[in-house]
């Protein structure tokens, strides 16, 4: 049988079944446009995820307190201890590849001004904090050497906490907020960076970390310190230098005892990536049930399909059909069928992905890979799910076919 006559036959079965064709091929259509549509979802999130985790600093190492345990055996989670001082950060400047060094210490405060209030994010940090995260100010200063050094009451304002204090857009500079009991001035503004939930660096207000620890913590530990080293390729080396200086400093022998724990940027994109990536591929996978679905319905119609043609499968045999030509067109129409529904699937999940970004507000990513992943899955449940009804109509006895009524 001729190429030009197989498509010519397939072309005759989708037309005279019009209504039950489309219908056979809805479930294709749903399965692979939900699929399309949650990749998308999965990659636009993992891409945000890498962009924010990008822009928290450039070449970012992270020294923070290790586990705070009580009695020795019961561990309260990384970060719960106070083994982290100003005098650990000003060691670790010191160490060959280091760029700069921001101690932090930060906590949530109660914040107010002029009947307007929030809870928010306060961060006591030092200058160095803006090239180590990034930071770049949209008005006014950021804190100043000067101002660290004398615990000045100066704060810096994130966008969408200026937003919740003082309106959308107002000129903040120059006026007081009130950080738990402590009146502090507005000195800047930060640019917006983008973000969402408890660590959102618009929703923070930066301070010296000097006054947050005189006027708002006490003592001289920092929450973590934030360490820019001066190329990606010494990043390797800094890190290990910082483990071996903390141990030496901490006067701690043994490596698994350490009182602090180090996280590189590439370490947090790798995390991040990881779960996206595990998101994406369960979303989809629920999708992909509707394919099984659809690959079933398929089935159903080819087997009715030959159970109707019982008599021109006959006939054709007794003109001199071979086996290899009856199974190739059912198995032709089956594939054909999931390849159109696989191009309107990836059009509606095109579509769904668009709105989703649009409306929902969610990231988006269509990938050329993700197509052409999905039209290779249509394929594959055509000739899967085809096999069988293409089979059963090559091993009918042309006799037996042309008795039926």
């Amino acid at each position: 049988m001729s190429l030009r006559d197989l498509l010519g036959q397939t072309f005759w079965f989708f037309s005279s079944n019009k209504v039950r064709s489309g219908l056979t091929m809805l479930g294709i259509i749903v399965g692979i446009g939900s699929v399309i549509a949650m990749i998308s979802v999965g990659q636009g999130a993992q891409a945000s995820v890498q962009d924010r985790i990008q822009s928290i600093g450039s070449n970012l190492i992270i020294v923070m307190p290790g586990a705070a345990r009580s009695g020795g055996f019961i561990s309260q989670g990384r970060g719960s201890a106070q083994t982290l001082t100003n005098a650990d950060a000003d060691a670790i400047a010191s160490i060959s590849g280091v760029a700069n060094v921001a101690p932090e210490l930060d906590t949530r405060k109660q914040v107010s001004v002029k009947g307007q209030n929030t809870n928010t994010q306060i961060i006591g940090t030092v200058p160095a904090y803006m090239d180590v995260r990034n930071v770049s100010i949209d008005s006014g200063s950021f804190i100043t050497d000067n101002e660290n050094k004398s615990s000045s009451k100066v704060a810096v304002l994130g966008p969408s906490a200026r937003d919740d204090l003082f309106g959308a857009g107002a000129d903040a500079v120059g006026q007081e907020v009130r950080i738990g009991t402590v009146q502090f001035k507005v000195v800047g503004i930060t640019q917006a960076k983008g973000g969402s939930g408890f660590n959102n660096p618009d929703d923070a207000i930066y301070i010296p970390l000097s006054s947050m620890q005189h006027f708002l913590m006490g003592g001289s530990s920092v929450s973590s310190i934030g360490v820019s080293a001066s190329s990606q390729d010494v990043m390797a080396s800094v890190q290990q230098q910082i483990t071996d200086l903390l141990l030496q400093r901490h006067k701690i022998s043994n490596p698994v005892l350490a009182d602090f724990s180090i996280m590189n940027q590439q370490d947090i994109v790798n995390t991040a990536t990881s779960v996206t990536k595990t998101l994406t591929y369960l979303l989809a996978s629920i999708a992909g049930i509707s394919l099984l679905v659809g690959g079933i319905g398929i089935m159903n119609m080819m087997l009715t399909t030959v159970t109707e043609r019982t008599r021109e499968i006959g006939l054709r045999k007794s003109v001199g059909a071979k086996k290899s030509d009856i199974s190739l067109q059912f198995l032709s129409e089956s594939v054909m069928l999931t390849f159109l529904g696989g191009a309107v699937g990836i059009v509606m999940g095109g579509i769904v992905s668009v709105v989703i970004a649009n409306v929902i507000g969610m990231p988006t990513a269509f990938s050329l890979v993700s197509v052409i992943g999905v039209f290779a899955v249509s394929a594959l449940i055509g000739i899967v799910f085809g096999y069988y009804p293409a089979r059963r109509a090559a091993n009918l006895s042309p006799i037996v076919a042309l008795r039926y009524e």
